[in-house]
């Protein structure tokens, strides 16, 4: 009964505090839809629910080809099982965590999430998430199935909370057509150059050696995130990297290894191997005016759909000590409600699995699949592309668990455009940037 009090408490609290927020921000509004009747997503997916099945809701961000191939795995897991039935809400994902977190606070939330690693602190130590390990069993849900690297972002204090999907790193993408006019593409079809930061750079400016002047030898936004991805991989690369905080939780940053990571990318921009002002570096490689680009593993599905792009990818180049790389991933949780039901959340995970088990599906947006046993599938392997950059998922790196990390992750951001616009060098963005992660974290 206590922890039933504790729970709606929480959720009013929370509620408040939500509502609050949209209102100093001058949001369009307060009032949030949190049904699945009437919402604003981008539409429920399922069919209709036959009588004596058990019917679960089910909340995803997902939208383009992803939203596509995800309600392609609904519709056939509701034809295929006699006893389940799922009701997608494809929600926004601008505003799909917000929604998300102001549905659990209410107790409206939905029987099934989708959760990314990345939101995890966010929403686990608030007890936003049942843990799932005493559910597990009874859904058949074996956890040494998964990539242990995958499976790790879903593990808190030894406890599983979610059963993860996917991982979605940063890879490079190639035009073979440029790489062999420049004599930088093996026989085996994959950029030849040498594991270092010289080698990577010689081997950007042979492509510009090569190619007409309008096409970018790596093309990379100076403005957003993509600069501190391609930062974070290359960052844990290197032996004692990827330090963020120190024991106290203060920012730690501003250390030899991130100025030598952090030196190099600005190098790239500065030299001019990434051209400037570079705002959509997909559709620059799309429409082949871009030789080589740091993107995730989404863009897969989108490149191979344009007629005539000769394209190849690998995953995210090695220049230091060891592999690394940015990642994220989908995750499927069970939200927290004041009034579990048990048979909707054995349901949950039947299909959560499923899901996870049926990964060669959703392969086909690029993702990586968590599953092993469907990496090694013949489904998998006869995709094209996925398999050459599928190993990534052994060495991405995840962003350190803090709660207020996306938050922190923008005030960064605003630094390194600061660097990449020529305001200050790397030394000081990271100066900056310790103080921006203390400052965002109350330190």
């Amino acid at each position: 009964m206590r922890k039933r009090r504790t729970f709606k408490l929480g959720a009013m609290a929370m509620t408040l505090m939500l509502l609050l927020s949209a209102c100093a921000a001058g949001g369009p509004g307060t009032s949030t839809d949190t049904g699945t009747t009437g919402a604003t997503g981008s539409g429920d997916s399922g069919g209709d629910a036959p009588a004596g099945k058990t019917t679960i809701s089910y909340w995803t961000p997902f939208s383009g080809g992803d939203g596509e191939f995800m309600t392609q795995m609904i519709e056939k897991f509701n034809s295929e099982n006699q006893e389940i039935h799922v009701e997608q809400l494809a929600n926004p994902a601008s505003d799909y965590y917000t929604k998300l977190q102001t549905a659990i606070a209410s107790d409206q939330a939905p029987d099934l999430m989708v959760l990314h690693s990345s939101r995890m602190p966010q929403f686990v130590p608030s007890g936003f998430v049942t843990p799932l390990d005493d559910l597990a069993a009874e859904a058949q849900i074996d956890w040494g199935e998964f990539n242990p690297t995958i499976l790790d972002s879903t593990v808190y204090e030894d406890k599983h909370y979610s059963i993860p999907l996917d991982t979605h790193a940063i890879v490079m993408y190639y035009n073979k057509e440029y790489l062999k006019k420049a004599g930088v593409l093996g026989e085996d079809g994959n950029p030849v150059y040498d594991k270092s930061p010289e080698g990577f750079t010689e081997f950007l400016n042979k492509i510009k050696s090569a190619v007409p002047a309008d096409v970018a030898p790596l093309a990379q936004p100076d403005v957003r995130i993509d600069s501190y991805w391609m930062f974070w991989g290359f960052y844990n690369q290197l032996t004692d990297g990827g330090k963020f905080y120190d024991a106290e939780g203060k920012g730690e940053l501003n250390n030899p290894q991130a100025l030598e990571a952090l030196e190099y990318v600005d190098s790239l921009y500065k030299s001019g191997l990434i051209p400037p002002k570079i705002n959509d570096a997909v559709k620059l490689f799309q429409d082949k005016r871009a030789a080589v680009l740091i993107t995730g593993v989404w863009s897969t599905g989108a490149f191979e759909n344009i007629e005539g792009l000769d394209f190849g990818v690998v995953p995210m180049p090695q220049i230091y000590d060891q592999p690394a790389t940015w990642g994220d991933s989908h995750t499927l949780a069970l939200p927290k409600h004041g009034k579990e039901d048990p048979a909707k959340q054995k349901a949950a995970l039947v299909f959560a699995k499923w899901l996870a088990d049926n990964g060669e599906m959703w392969a086909k947006a690029g993702h990586i699949p968590s599953v092993t046993k469907v990496l090694d599938s013949q489904a998998f392997k006869d995709m094209p592309y996925r398999s050459d950059y599928a190993q990534s998922a052994d060495f991405v790196k995840y962003w350190p668990r803090n709660e207020k990390q996306g938050q922190i992750n923008d005030n960064i951001i605003k630094e390194f455009e600061k660097m990449m616009a020529g305001k200050q060098d790397a030394k000081t963005t990271l100066e900056k940037a310790d103080a921006a992660i203390d400052k965002t974290a109350g330190k």
